[in-house]
This record gives structure tokens, C-alpha cells and sequence, in this order.
């Protein structure tokens, strides 16, 4: 370990699993395809929500282009993601595995950061263009928001540059995001009581439904980051291939989850709260 340690330094364990053991084909080949199922949802999704735009009444429709703005960055860095895994491994004939290749650029998790970076803060804040909020301040809580979303993000970030070099680093990190994380489910879950109070029966199904995946599909990051010490039960990380599809899945399982499933489900919110209002896009275009 101490000579891959000097050789990788703060990489993530990623490159290490593929420089000490290397990939089978199936770990190898189902990490990468789950990889381009995520940039793939995220081109699909775009489209939906560039179609469905005018299907709500125009107050609400800046949801729905936050939407398209996550979708387009979500694409763009899980798609160059997605080409740095398959760049930074190569096949080794004669161990019939790949292994990290000698020179090549390493595998790194920092796309999926700097994507969250983007798009966390967007995320956040579409649910405050559809919901009304009945005591607390607008800018209040998206600036609070904004704090908390790139306070967990950044700090997440550095972490998980220590999963192998320095376990304490790791978690004193990971415990700092986490407490960014928790301020922000404590600050949803404010939002959408609020934003049920005087919305339609069928808005207030969907609101819930929004909080039900918000909790699920976030709690599923915190894991992903852990994975590595998850597959080991131990002080340090698992240098296990199973870890690193388990965690490829988990990120691509949350990042379709919170991002896309969640955007849909305030459209349909915002299309029950428009109809409410005399907004019906269906009767609009069967006028035409």
C-alpha cells in the first residue's frame, strides 16, 4: 500500500483498486455503462423540459428552465466523466483485466463535484418558483440555500481526496458536508410544508412525493462517498472492484433521482397549481 500511496498520492481509490488488482470485464464493463446511462437520462430529460415548458403558466416556467440548465450541465460532465473512465483504464491481455493505465490521465470523482457545484444551488432553487411560501423569507432561504448547497458540495470535494492518503481527513470533511446537508433537508422540508398549505389536493401529492425522493435520493450521496469503507469495515478503504460499481451505481441512481425525477414531479406540481389557476394548457391547444 505504501508504494502505491507514493506512486497515486491523493488519488481516489478508484485508481488504486485499478493499479493494485485491476478490473474484470464485468466490473469493468458495468461501471462504464452505468456511467453513460447517466449522461444519457440527463440528454433524454433536457428535451422533456424543453418541451414541457409552455405546459405551465409562465410564473412558474423559470423552474422549468433551471431544469433545462441542470440537465445541460449534467450531460457535459458526466459525459467527459464517463470518457475519463474509459480513458484512464486499459485492457491488460495478459492478466485479462484492466488495469490503470501507465501515463494516462487518473480517474476522478471531481467531475461529479464540479457538476453538483452547478447544480445543486439550481436544484434548490426551482422548488421556490413553484411553491408559495406562507412564513418564511424568499431570499432568506435561497440564500440559505446557496450557503449550505456550496458548503456541502466544496467541502465534499476536498474529502474525498484523502479516502485512501488520510482516513481522519476523510471524515473531519465528510462530517462538515454532512452538517451542510442536514441544514439543507431541515430547510426543504420547511419549504415544502409551506408550499402545501392552500395548493391543489393533486399539488400537495406531488409536494409530497417531492419529499419522500429528496431524502431518498440525497441520503444516497453520503453513502457513496463512504463506499469505500463500507465495503471494508475497517480504518481503511476497501481496494475492492465491487465498491467502485456499488459506488457508480449509487451516484448515477442519486444524480437521476434528484435531478431528474425531482424536476419532473415539480412540473407536474406546477401543471396541477396552473390548472388551479386558470391555466390549462390541454384546453389551450385543443381551442387551437
Amino acid at each position: 500500500m505504501e508504494a502505491l500511496i507514493e506512486m497515486l498520492g491523493n488519488a481516489t481509490f478508484e485508481n488504486y483498486v485499478g493499479a493494485a488488482e485491476g478490473y474484470t470485464e464485468m466490473a469493468y464493463q458495468m461501471s462504464a455503462h452505468v456511467l453513460t446511462l447517466g449522461y444519457a437520462v440527463m440528454l433524454a430529460a433536457l428535451l422533456y423540459f424543453v418541451l414541457t415548458i409552455k405546459t405551465v403558466a409562465p410564473k412558474y416556467r423559470t423552474s422549468s428552465v433551471l431544469s433545462v440548465v441542470v440537465m445541460v450541465s449534467a450531460f457535459l460532465l458526466l459525459f467527459v466523466q464517463s470518457n475519463n473512465w474509459t480513458g484512464s483504464m486499459i485492457y491488460d491481455a495478459e492478466s485479462a483485466r484492466y488495469m490503470l493505465g501507465d501515463g494516462n490521465d487518473l480517474f476522478n470523482n471531481g467531475y461529479r463535484y464540479l457538476n453538483w457545484l452547478i447544480d445543486v444551488p439550481m436544484l434548490l432553487f426551482q422548488i421556490l418558483f413553484v411553491v408559495t411560501l406562507t412564513k418564511s423569507d424568499f431570499s432568506s432561504i435561497r440564500n440559505q440555500f446557496w450557503f449550505s448547497g456550496t458548503g456541502m458540495i466544496v467541502t465534499g470535494y476536498i474529502g474525498q481526496y484523502y479516502e485512501v492518503t488520510s482516513p481522519t481527513l476523510f471524515f473531519v470533511w465528510g462530517f462538515i458536508s454532512t452538517l451542510f446537508f442536514v441544514h439543507i433537508l431541515i430547510l426543504m422540508k420547511r419549504v415544502i410544508s409551506e408550499g402545501k398549505e392552500g395548493a391543489p389536493p393533486k399539488a400537495q401529492k406531488y409536494l409530497g412525493y417531492i419529499w419522500t425522493l429528496f431524502f431518498f435520493s440525497w441520503m444516497l450521496y453520503p453513502g457513496a462517498y463512504l463506499m469505500p469503507y463500507l465495503f471494508s469495515l475497517s480504518a481503511e478503504p476497501a481496494m475492492s472492484e465491487m465498491a467502485v460499481v456499488a459506488r457508480h451505481i449509487t451516484y448515477t441512481v442519486a444524480d437521476v433521482s434528484s435531478k431528474v425525477i425531482y424536476g419532473i414531479f415539480l412540473t407536474l406540481a406546477a401543471q396541477e397549481m396552473s390548472k388551479a389557476e386558470g391555466y390549462d394548457y390541454e384546453s389551450m391547444e385543443n381551442a387551437l
